[in-house]
């Protein structure tokens, strides 16, 4: 015991002593630039957790309403009805064919024809239904006495009567070159969009063969008309035009629509016991 607190142990204990807070300081040093904050444990279960967490801020377990989607409202584009104006009606046992103005101009329809969006179902004697949307409309034939019940007209006072305007003569000839003939198209154009002159320069009826119709006959045809100028005469009986069999109103029809694009045209008629051909040029 003596040797313990002899000079030469207390100072061998100060320099141990001086020592191990050397190591300790060092390692203090050590473990606080280099070594991680936390252990390996720890370090697992923070990276485990999630960056956020779903809270239900609803008080009951119902979900949480879904806000719908509000859809823009789509107008439907078109004209109106009030724009169709109907100037006559021809029945006939497979098809109804009506003539109407729309913006000014004449266009003939049959059923299943469309106009500024409506489509023509069909016809009375006096009117023409149409029908767009699902939903029908009716137009009434203008006369002389009366306006389409499409156009309400409210308040109009009464106009002194004015004397009819005359009807305008068909523009361009039919010039017969020999072999065949030559129509100007202007008069083409003046008969595809006005029916009425038609009929009444030239009358045309079906011809039968029991049920069937195989022909249409022409019943009269008025002197010095375009039409006797094509070489047409009272009897015949058109058979093709075109090479389309003429055997119904509305194979008739579908020719009489797409005459505006006819370059040439090419009629087989019946006279009597023979057979014809006459052929015509469009210029």
């Amino acid at each position: 015991m003596k040797d313990l607190f002899k000079p030469e142990m207390i100072k061998k204990s100060i320099v141990v002593l001086a020592l191990l807070l050397g190591v300790k300081l060092l390692w203090f040093v050590v473990s606080l630039l280099w070594l991680p904050t936390v252990d390996i444990d720890e370090a697992k279960k923070e990276a485990n957790k999630a960056l956020y967490y779903r809270v239900k801020l609803t008080p009951n377990n119902a979900p949480a309403p879904v806000q719908k989607k509000v859809k823009p409202v789509i107008r439907a584009s078109g004209g109106s009805i009030k724009d169709i104006k109907l100037l006559a009606i021809y029945h006939a046992s497979d098809i109804t064919v009506v003539t109407i103005e729309h913006k000014s101009k004449t266009k003939v329809l049959s059923n299943g024809d469309a106009i500024n969006g409506f489509i023509l179902e069909s016809a009375g004697n006096n009117y023409a239904l149409f029908s767009k949307a699902e939903k029908e409309y009716k137009v009434m034939l203008i006369t002389n006495s009366k306006v389409s019940a499409s156009h309400s007209i409210v308040g109009v006072k009464p106009t002194k009567i004015t004397k009819k305007k005359p009807v305008k003569k068909a523009l361009g000839k039919v010039t017969d070159v020999g072999d065949h003939k030559v129509i100007d198209r202007a008069l083409l154009d003046h008969y595809a969009t006005n029916v009425d002159d038609i009929y009444k320069n030239i009358g045309i009826g079906e011809v039968k063969k029991g049920k069937d119709v195989v022909g249409f006959r022409i019943n009269f045809v008025r002197r010095d008309s375009p039409f006797a100028q094509l070489g047409i005469r009272r009897g015949d009986i058109i058979q093709s035009i075109n090479g389309q069999v003429i055997d119904s109103y509305s194979a008739a029809f579908s020719v009489y629509k797409n005459i505006k694009d006819m370059d040439n045209m090419n009629l087989v008629i019946q006279r009597g016991k023979d057979e014809m051909e006459l052929e015509y040029e469009i210029n």
